[in-house]
C-alpha cells in the first residue's frame, strides 16, 4: 500500500452506536456495590433505583407531574408497553424515517391491527411534520439512530391536542433538548447516550398518559411485563422503583455513574455541547472532501449523535463492499470499532458522536477514515 498511516490514533476507538461508549471517568473501582446481591425489592434496592429515577429527572429537567418507570427489555420494551397500552383509542399516525420507526409500524399495523395512518420518508429526510394531526395519537422517532435524522424541533406538536404523542427518544435524550410539554410519552435505554448497559429501558409519562391509562382499556390482552395499571389505577410502584421485572443492580450502579458523570459536565447542557462540538469535527471533514457526505443532507434534521455517512465517488461500483471494506480496515488497524452502516441502512459509515466520546478522538478518527477510503480506492485501481 502506498498510503501513509496517519501519525494519531483515538485514545478510545469506540464509536458504536450502542452500545455506546462509556463515560470517559468509567472505572468500575467506583461501583457502589452495597445494593449487590440484595433484594431490588429490598430499601436499599428502592433507594439505588428512586435514585436512577429522580437523577434522570434532574438532568432531563422533566417535570415533576411526569411519572418516570425502569421497564425492561430497554427502548424497544419501553415503546411496545407504551403502543399496548395506550393505543386503539382514537385514531393512529405512525410516523417514520429509519428502521426503529418502521418496526413500530409493523407491530400497530400488523401485531396489534390498528388502521393507522403510516407516513414515511427513506433515509436521510423526514416526513412533512407540518401535515401530522395531534389530534390523533402519533407516535415517531426524535432521533432516527439508523438514519441520522433527527426531529428539529416541537412546533408542529399542539399545545391543545387531543391525542397522545409517543416518542421514542433513545438517541436523543441526554444529547438534544426535548419539550416535555409536547410529549406525553417519552422512551430511552441507557445504552445510548450515557453509555450505560443494556436491557434496561425508561418510561417518561405525561399526566394525559396516565389519565389515558386510567381511562381507557385495550380490547388485546396485555401479557405481565407489559401491564401498568391495576383494577384501572396506575402502578405507582413502577414508578418508584419497584420495576416489574428483576432490574441488574449492577446496571444500576453503571447507569448512576454515568448520571454523577453528565452533572459533572454541565449536565443536558454540557452534554448537548459536547455531542454538537463532536458533530462540528465530522463536518469539518464532509466539507473538506467531496467522496463523503451526510445521509442527512439537510444540517436542520441532522442528529448530533448517531453521525450517518455515505460515500460518493463514481468509482465505487459496489458502495455496500466499499464501505464494508472500510470499516474492516479501521477495526483491524484498531482505530474505530462498528461504525458500519446499520444493516437496513444505505451503505456507509455510522459514527457515534454522542457525549462519552471525546472530541479529540473524533478528530483523530478523521485522517483515518480518509486512509482506509484511498487505500480501497488504491485496491479497486489495481484490481481494474
Amino acid at each position: 500500500m502506498s498510503i501513509d498511516q496517519p501519525a494519531t490514533r483515538p485514545a478510545n476507538p469506540r464509536f458504536s452506536s450502542g452500545p455506546c461508549a462509556k463515560p470517559p471517568t468509567f472505572s468500575l473501582d467506583k461501583f457502589d456495590t452495597s445494593a449487590l446481591g440484595r433484594s431490588h425489592r429490598a430499601a436499599i434496592g428502592k433507594a439505588r433505583l428512586k435514585a436512577a429515577i429522580e437523577g434522570t429527572r434532574e438532568i432531563l429537567g422533566i417535570p415533576d407531574d411526569y411519572r418516570i418507570g425502569i421497564v425492561p427489555a430497554s427502548d424497544t420494551g419501553a415503546v411496545e408497553m407504551a403502543m399496548w397500552n395506550l393505543l386503539g383509542a382514537r385514531k393512529v399516525e405512525m410516523l417514520a424515517w429509519e428502521s426503529f420507526g418502521a418496526g413500530w409500524v409493523t407491530d400497530v399495523v400488523k401485531q396489534l391491527k390498528l388502521d393507522a395512518e403510516v407516513k414515511e420518508a427513506p433515509y436521510g429526510e423526514i416526513v412533512d411534520l407540518a401535515s401530522v394531526d395531534t389530534d390523533n395519537d402519533v407516535v415517531f422517532t426524535w432521533n432516527g439512530t439508523t438514519s441520522g435524522v433527527r426531529v428539529p424541533n416541537g412546533d408542529w406538536i399542539k399545545p391543545d391536542r387531543q391525542g397522545l404523542t409517543i416518542c421514542d427518544a433513545t438517541s436523543a435524550a441526554f444529547a438534544q433538548r426535548l419539550p416535555w410539554d409536547k410529549l406525553d410519552v417519552t422512551t430511552f435505554s441507557w445504552q445510548k447516550v450515557l453509555g450505560g448497559e443494556a436491557a434496561h429501558g425508561m418510561l417518561v409519562l405525561s399526566p394525559r398518559a396516565v389519565g389515558r391509562l386510567e381511562s381507557y382499556t385495550p380490547p388485546w390482552p396485555l401479557p405481565k411485563i407489559f401491564r401498568l395499571t391495576k383494577g384501572g389505577k396506575l402502578i405507582e410502584g413502577i414508578f418508584e422503583g419497584a420495576t416489574i421485572n428483576t432490574p441488574s443492580m449492577l446496571a444500576v450502579e453503571d447507569y448512576l455513574q454515568a448520571l454523577d458523570w453528565a452533572r459533572s459536565v454541565g449536565g443536558l447542557e454540557g452534554m448537548r455541547e459536547r455531542a454538537y462540538a463532536n458533530l462540528a469535527v465530522v463536518q469539518g471533514f464532509v466539507a473538506e472532501h467531496d467522496w463523503i457526505a451526510f445521509l442527512a443532507a439537510d444540517p436542520a434534521v441532522r442528529s448530533n449523535t448517531s453521525v450517518c455517512l455515505t460515500f460518493a465517488d463514481p468509482r465505487i461500483t459496489d458502495g455496500a463492499a466499499f464501505a464494508k471494506a472500510v470499516a474492516k480496515r479501521l477495526e483491524a488497524e484498531g482505530v474505530a470499532f462498528d461504525i458500519g452502516a446499520y444493516r437496513d441502512a444505505p451503505p456507509g459509515l455510522r459514527i457515534w458522536c454522542g457525549a462519552t466520546v471525546e472530541a479529540a478522538d473524533v478528530a483523530a478518527l478523521m485522517p483515518w477514515i480518509d486512509w482506509a477510503f484511498q487505500a480501497e480506492i488504491e485496491a479497486i485501481s489495481e484490481a481494474a
